[in-house]
């Protein structure tokens, strides 16, 4: 399974689609341990371009702290589930946290209305 974290200047981004880049862990679901992570250069930012381009890296899960109800939909429709909300600021600790199920979250800070 691979977890995925919006990141810019080494913490969780607030801004998914304009991050700077993405960290990317690979999870071994039964010990629910990291088992490999990599920081990957976002692409430039398009419309509806980053749920294929992760579903293509094998994203399995996004961590965020907000996200635009289109991209959600978007990421669901390529078999992404979407953590909204993520209080934590450092990547690898917001998939530890939500491998043991008390990852803090609050309100979807992103700003996109639906339409």
């Amino acid at each position: 399974m691979k977890y995925v974290v919006p990141v810019s200047g080494g913490r969780l981004s607030p801004h998914f689609g304009h991050c700077e880049n993405f960290a990317f862990f690979d999870v071994e679901e039964q010990s629910r341990k990291i088992t490999g992570k990599e920081s990957v250069p976002s692409p430039a930012h398009q419309p509806g371009l980053l749920p294929a381009w992760l579903a293509e890296k094998g994203a399995s899960v996004v961590i965020v702290g907000g996200m635009g109800p289109r991209a959600v939909d978007l990421f669901q429709q390529h078999g992404i589930d979407v953590v909204l909300g993520s209080l934590e600021s450092d990547p690898e600790q917001a998939v530890l946290s939500h491998l043991k199920g008390d990852l803090a979250t609050g309100d979807n800070v992103c700003d996109h209305e639906a339409g």
